[in-house]
């Protein structure tokens, strides 16, 4: 990161900057100010005397002991590299070894009010140890950091502790004067922070001062004038023209004094942390300042020039911390004038708009001394400039937020923390019960989707959390109780999961889901829609003659991963099929898709409808399956397993077919478990072998199969990632 606001600093090897040589110019800026501002000696004198005095007023003024402590914890000490503190339990470690499965990891609590929250964020943040490393070292060091990840995983919480672990005593203070030479250019200059409102209202003192002495001025000469006009001249109408324009005369020169009050642009004066600003989404004049418009520009009507620059994100983040997530929702241009404020340290005010009149005013630069934090999801490096990454992964980090963590009992602890901390920042939740706690962490272990982790998606689980507390609030309960977030589990459903629970109902209603009897080529496939919803979608297979050469043809929105999987099944079939296809077509309807199929978790459901059509074997309707298919005919994992299960139990369906390598995946809801079996299965002859009906059809097709592959049965299914659906 550029460290400084003169582009003449430059880090040094331990990547500190060198002095910035605005903060040690105050002084000399002081005794110039009279040239830079045109004011005349006796306003000078008196913003003089208070800026001269800056350094008293900010050592006498009170400063908040935890603001201490937090600056404090930027020096970078050992102590500090345990961020994210502990939840320590009572007992030897004997005993928490025994509490190994204890869902609360040992933690000996009845409600969630015995649970001590931290005073920082940064040790508020549940996982991401990784990331809390990075943000504390790019506080001390002064880098710009680069979040990529999912939604609501701690991104801009991270950000916000990275402002509290910063300096407070390195604030200042933007001051904007009107420049008597040019009026469109005005003056810029930065004082410690809490100097600028002294030295505003000093001008502003001096100001009314000189407006009294004009005023007491203006009515003596004004009654002499009418005392004139009625005693000598004998005109009441001349003295009263004469007196109208010593009134407008005085008015005049009264705005002329207004306008060398300075426009304080940043004030840091009541900052007890380091600035923090988010300027996600933002447009261009709240991002880097803007000038208003001004419809006045002449006969003495018009506002000065300085009085209309507004400071921008940039600016108002100085000494601080500027965030901005989904970085591609920014323009290139402003991506650009950012890139120029975080090499130079500074950044110029103009009008935004080209129609304004503030177009034509251009400010001296300002200070953008800030550290950039950067956040989005992994599309948002698509969109973003390549030299503003560059110029953040050059002075900085890159860092990629996990969705889960491993399952153990100081995490537990901490998720029973992280409720006890949604509860406090809320205010108006009651506590939770050790009960419920415990059913928000097995919540916590399904919406994981990995055996062993627990999710990280943690607004989504204080959603849960808060659900939860309104209901029990809404009883009039002391406590949040387990059924209270039994009944918030089933109200703060997805949308994606109410349109699914919506689709499985018409369906029923339609008799379109069928879950009994033997039909050829048609097959119960399982899809997920969201994250979190799951669905039955058939898929019907027929084979017809070609009147050409034979080809497979797919219905249903294919995106291109699932036309692939289509491709590959087809491999598949011509390699055991003793039917020549090379003269058939192959139809393949997905069932109404509305939304379309996207991933290659169908590949298994396909490759059996087709299979089925052209043996003329019928397929058991009582069996649903999931599975992508490699074209070995190895069943490969999936994603969304889970979902795809509880669907299927919905749908009325009683047994599901789904890959070897997902089983411990499986975390489905009690009441599902005694609806459903669920069968997992390593290789595509397994499938068959499950799904077929008629034993001696079903019997020579799965050995013929068999004695084609090989060995695949014998061997171990490597490693690989679930597929999105």
């Amino acid at each position: 990161m550029n460290e400084h606001t003169n582009t003449d600093d430059v880090p040094d090897e331990d990547g500190t900057a060198a002095d910035n040589e605005s903060e040690h110019a105050v002084d000399d800026e002081t005794e110039e100010s009279s040239p830079r501002t045109g004011h005349d000696e006796t306003v000078e004198s008196t913003a003089d005397e208070v800026e001269t005095g800056a350094d008293d007023v900010a050592t006498d003024t009170p400063v908040d002991t935890d603001a201490d402590d937090i600056a404090d914890s930027s020096d970078g000490d050992d102590s500090e590299t345990d961020l994210g503190s502990d939840v320590s339990v009572e007992g030897d470690a004997a005993t928490v070894a025994e509490d190994e499965e204890d869902l609360l990891g040992g933690l000996d609590v009845e409600t969630t009010e015995e649970i001590e929250v931290p005073d920082r964020l940064v040790d508020q943040v549940i996982g991401q140890d990784h990331a809390r490393d990075i943000v504390k070292k790019a506080a001390k060091q002064r880098r710009h950091v680069m979040m990529i990840g999912s939604p609501g995983t701690g991104k801009s919480m991270l950000a916000k502790a990275m402002s509290q672990l910063l300096p407070k005593e390195d604030l200042q203070d933007v001051l904007v004067y009107h420049n008597p030479d040019d009026g469109n250019e005005p003056k810029v200059r930065t004082v410690p922070a809490g100097k600028g409102e002294q030295i505003v209202d000093a001008h502003k003192e001096e100001a009314r001062k000189r407006n009294q002495m004009r005023s007491f001025l203006m009515w003596i000469i004004i009654i002499a004038i009418f005392g004139y006009a009625l005693f000598f001249a004998r005109s009441i109408l001349l003295g009263i023209l004469a007196a109208g324009i010593v009134f407008l005369v005085f008015r005049y020169m009264n705005r002329g004094s207004d306008a060398m009050i300075p426009n304080l642009l940043v004030n840091n004066a009541n900052q007890q942390i380091a600035p923090f600003e988010d300027a996600t989404g933002a447009h261009a004049g709240a991002l880097l300042g803007d000038v208003r418009h001004d419809p006045f520009q002449s006969g003495g009507m018009e506002t000065p020039s300085h009085d209309r620059v507004e400071a921008g994100a940039i600016h108002k983040a100085n000494k601080g911390v500027l965030f901005v997530d989904e970085m591609n929702t920014l323009d290139i241009r402003s991506q650009q004038k950012l890139m120029t404020a975080i090499q130079e340290g500074e950044f110029s005010i103009t009008g935004q708009s080209e129609r304004s009149s503030g177009a034509m005013v251009q400010t001296e630069p300002v200070p953008t001394d800030f550290i950039m934090v950067a956040a989005g999801n992994l599309d948002a490096m698509e969109n973003m400039h390549p030299a503003l990454r560059s110029r953040i992964k050059g002075y900085g980090y890159e860092v990629y937020m996990d969705d889960t963590i491993e399952d153990e009992p100081e995490m537990r602890r901490k998720y029973a923390r992280f409720v006890a901390q949604e509860v406090e920042k809320d205010g108006r939740l009651p506590h939770f019960t050790e009960e419920a706690v415990e059913e928000l962490i097995l919540e916590a272990r399904r919406r994981a989707g990995r055996k062993g982790h627990l999710t990280l998606k943690l607004r989504d689980l204080g959603g849960l959390v808060r659900v939860a507390g309104d209901i029990a609030r809404a009883e009039d309960k002391d406590f949040t109780e387990r059924e209270d977030v039994l009944q918030a589990k089933r109200r703060s459903r997805s949308i994606e999961q109410q349109l699914a629970d919506n689709y499985i109902e018409r369906r029923k209603d339609y008799e379109l889901t069928v879950s009994e009897g033997d039909v050829v080529g048609r097959v119960n496939g399982l899809a997920v829609m969201g994250e979190d919803s799951g669905i039955v979608m058939p898929v019907m297979a027929e084979v017809t003659p070609s009147q050409g050469p034979g080809e497979v043809i797919a219905t249903g929105k294919l995106q291109e991963i699932a036309t692939e999987a289509v491709q590959n099944v087809s491999a598949i079939i011509k390699k055991f099929s003793d039917e020549d296809i090379s003269q058939r077509d192959i139809h393949i309807q997905f069932v109404q898709s509305y939304e379309g199929v996207e991933g290659d978790s169908a590949s298994v459901t396909v490759a059996t409808a087709v299979i089925s059509a052209l043996e003329d074997i019928p397929i058991e309707q009582d069996v649903a399956m999931t599975g992508s298919l490699s074209v070995r005919g190895d069943v490969l994992p999936v994603g969304g397993v889970t979902h795809k299960i509880e669907a299927a139990a919905k749908s009325g369906i009683d047994r599901v077919i789904i890959p070897a390598a997902n089983e411990q995946d499986v975390m489905i809801e009690d009441e599902y478990k005694e609806q459903i079996e669920i069968i997992p299965v390593q290789h595509l002859s397994e499938v068959l072998e499950v799904a077929l009906a008629g034993e001696p059809e079903k019997d020579s097709l799965v050995d013929r199969l068999r004695s084609i592959t090989g060995q695949a049965l014998d061997r171990q299914v490597g490693p690989s990632s679930p597929s999105p659906q």
